[in-house]
């Protein structure tokens, strides 16, 4: 759960985007040498502690402890204070660094698969790595080629699409184990619109911007290579 380099802003979106209240990691602090930040999440929020490192040991606050280990247990028992308003947040789930995840790493939701543990030792052994992502997107009709604004959602293999966000069954369900390709698409009049190939359907959707669309384009194309990763691995057993 140490993530180094990593900067406040990417913790916020980590946390906030796969964590739970209790989900914590350790990063540098771009203040000084010897801090270190704590990035904590509580109640839709990610508020930032600063750890000294005295050479000897680690001070917080008017506390101070021989190693991280022992900081960490104290605060999975002894709530910190998370704000002005007086949140109380417990450690409970530390975010592991070391997972397999997309290379755009700060721009794209990525859930990682932890176990609830108070220490780095109770962390699952190279956790795996859950891509998510949500949001609105714009998608063409099967048969009336009009646009409708569809929410969708990426768990997993299955990209699902429904009504609206608060709609609790999706209209349809793709399996990305058979979709072959995903691509920016210029064939349309709208802008930011890309694709995915099925091979009964092409399925042209767009975002509101470049940007978005870059990185469901992104999350998407890794998702099929990871696809395809377990499928000659599975092969190559099959073969063996």
């Amino acid at each position: 759960w140490y993530h180094d380099n990593l900067t406040r802003h990417a913790a916020e979106a980590l946390l906030l985007s796969n964590g739970q209240d209790g989900s914590y990691l350790l990063r540098k602090s771009n203040e000084r040498e010897d801090l270190y930040s704590l990035s904590v999440r509580g109640k839709d929020s990610v508020k930032h502690f600063h750890i000294e490192h005295t050479g000897t040991s680690f001070k917080f606050g008017f506390n101070e402890f021989s190693s991280l280990k022992e900081l960490v247990m104290h605060f999975a028992n002894q709530p910190l204070i998370g704000s002005e308003t007086g949140t109380l947040i417990v450690l409970k789930h530390p975010y592991p660094r070391k997972v397999e995840e997309p290379s755009i790493y700060e721009s794209v939701r990525v859930h990682t698969a932890m176990q609830t543990g108070r220490t780095e030792s109770d962390l699952v052994p190279n956790a795996p790595s859950l891509g998510t992502k949500e949001g609105y997107l714009i998608k063409q009709g099967k048969i009336v080629k009009n646009w409708k604004t569809r929410w969708f959602t990426l768990h997993r293999n299955e990209l699902k699409y429904f009504k609206d966000q608060t709609a609790t069954e999706p209209i349809r369900a793709l399996d990305l184990t058979e979709c072959s390709a995903v691509q920016f698409d210029y064939s349309q009049e709208r802008v930011n619109c890309f694709c995915l190939v099925f091979p009964l359907r092409t399925y042209y959707l767009c975002a509101k911007t470049g940007i978005e669309a870059d990185e469901w384009i992104k999350i998407l194309r890794w998702k099929l290579s990871q696809i395809r990763k377990q499928l000659e691995q599975r092969n190559t057993t099959l073969d063996s």
